[in-house]
C-alpha cells in the first residue's frame, strides 16, 4: 500500500484524483485549511495546514513520510521552497500541478516543454501576492527543479473543463448565449488547448507510478478556436451568440486571449499516456452544461 499526501484535493479535478487514489487502495492523506468539505468520509486521513505559512507546514508535517505527494496549491517560489525543506527525506516522488500560463504569449503558438525552461530560470523569492499567477508558477517550478532534493514532475495543464468546474468559465459563455448578453472577444479565431477534468485526474494518478520527471504538457492533443466554441454553444442552445470586442473589462470573456496558444503533448504520449481528443468530450460537455443551465 502506497502512502500518498495530497495538498489540496477537495474540489474539481483534485477531488477526482483523490477518489482514484482511494479506489487504488492507497493510504491517502488530504491536507487543507479545512474550510472546504469533502465526500470521502473515513476513507482518507486529514491534516489541517496553512499551505502558505512555513511554520504551519513544518508543524503539520514534522512526522511522516510519503511515497507520492501531489501539490495542487503551490503558487509561489516561497511555497515551493517550503516544500523542498519540509519534505526533504520524506517523499519519493513529488507531483507539482503547474500551468500552461508559464509559457509566453508570442508568435510561437505551439508550446513544447522546452519553451519554458525552469532549470535555468532566475529565482526571485516571495509569496503569491507579490507575483501574477503565471510568474508565481514559473518561479515555483524554478525552485522545485533547481532546489528539490527529491524527484519532481510538473504537469502543465491548460484551462481545465468539467461539469463541476468551480470557476465556471465554460458555463459563463453558455449563460451569456442563453440570456442573449454580449460576450467580449477581440479575436474569435485565436486557438487554444483544453483538458477534460477526468482525463487530467487520470493523468495525475498515472504519473504517480512513473519515473517521468521534469515539466510535461497535459492537454487534449487537438485544439479549438473560440469561434468553434461559440458555434457549438449556438448549436446546443439553438440561440445566436452576441459577440463583439469588449468595451470594458467586465464585458471581456475570461478566455479573451491576446494570441493563440496551445500545447504539444508528444512527451506525454511518448511516455505512455494518450489524452482524450476534444472530439471525445468537449461537445458532450457543452450539451450537459446547456441542460444544467436551462
Amino acid at each position: 500500500m502506497r502512502k500518498v499526501l495530497v495538498l489540496g484535493g477537495t474540489r474539481f479535478f483534485g477531488k477526482r484524483l483523490v477518489q482514484k487514489l482511494i479506489e487504488n487502495g492507497d493510504e491517502v492523506t488530504v491536507a487543507t485549511r479545512g474550510e472546504t468539505g469533502d465526500p470521502f468520509g473515513s476513507a482518507i486521513n486529514r491534516i489541517k495546514v496553512d499551505r502558505f505559512d512555513r511554520e504551519s507546514m513544518k508543524n503539520a508535517f514534522e512526522e511522516g513520510s510519503w511515497d507520492v505527494i501531489y501539490d495542487q496549491i503551490c503558487f509561489s517560489p516561497d511555497d515551493a521552497q517550503d516544500a523542498c525543506d519540509v519534505f526533504r527525506d520524506k517523499v519519493k516522488k513529488y507531483v507539482l500541478t503547474s500551468t500552461l500560463a508559464v509559457y509566453a504569449y508570442d508568435e510561437n503558438a505551439k508550446k513544447a516543454e522546452k519553451d519554458f525552461n525552469p532549470f535555468n530560470y532566475d529565482i526571485t523569492y516571495g509569496r503569491k501576492e507579490q507575483f501574477d499567477y503565471a510568474e508565481g508558477k514559473r518561479l515555483a517550478e524554478a525552485v522545485f527543479f533547481q532546489k528539490a532534493p527529491f524527484p519532481v514532475v510538473a504537469p502543465r495543464p491548460p484551462i481545465v473543463y468539467g461539469i463541476d468546474d468551480y470557476t465556471e468559465r465554460l458555463h459563463y459563455h453558455v449563460r451569456k448565449v442563453l440570456v442573449e448578453e454580449v460576450i467580449g472577444f477581440d479575436n474569435l479565431d485565436t486557438v487554444t488547448s483544453f483538458v477534460d477534468s477526468e482525463d487530467l485526474a487520470q493523468f495525475l494518478f498515472w504519473v504517480g507510478f512513473q519515473d517521468l520527471s521534469g515539466p510535461v504538457n497535459t492537454s487534449s492533443p487537438d485544439q479549438i478556436s473560440f469561434r468553434e466554441i461559440i458555434e457549438l454553444i449556438e448549436k446546443k442552445t439553438e440561440k445566436k451568440a452576441k459577440v463583439q470586442p469588449p468595451k470594458t473589462k467586465e464585458e471581456s470573456s475570461p478566455m479573451n486571449f491576446p494570441v493563440s496558444i496551445y500545447q504539444d503533448v508528444s512527451l506525454a504520449r511518448a511516455s505512455g499516456y494518450d489524452f482524450k481528443s476534444l472530439s471525445q468530450w468537449f461537445e458532450p460537455l457543452i450539451e450537459e452544461i446547456v441542460k444544467q443551465e436551462k
